[in-house]
């Protein structure tokens, strides 16, 4: 009988962190999509650095611009060399 109430008390509480979990996802959503609007009207959007990141791995500097695009978007180490590797 223990073992129904602390089951049916854990199965309440689990539910209950997934629809807080997501509820934040998708505040989180909205305000990204908010912050993606001010950006565009104050003119404060990503750079676009393809280009360069582009001609540093022709010239053979592929580490160069995984470090360049860490630098400019502060990426970590995986996701910058699978976006430079993209590129190619």
């Amino acid at each position: 009988m223990e073992y129904i109430v602390i089951g049916g008390a854990l199965a309440v509480g689990i539910f209950s962190l997934i629809s807080s979990v997501n509820t934040l996802q998708k505040q989180i959503q909205l305000m990204n999509l908010k912050l993606d609007r001010i950006a565009k009207q104050v003119g404060a959007e990503e750079p676009n650095i393809d280009n360069e990141l582009r001609s540093l791995i022709v010239a053979g500097k592929k580490v160069k611009a995984v470090k360049e695009l860490r630098d400019v978007t502060g990426m970590g180490l995986k996701e910058a060399k699978e976006y430079v590797d993209k590129l190619l």
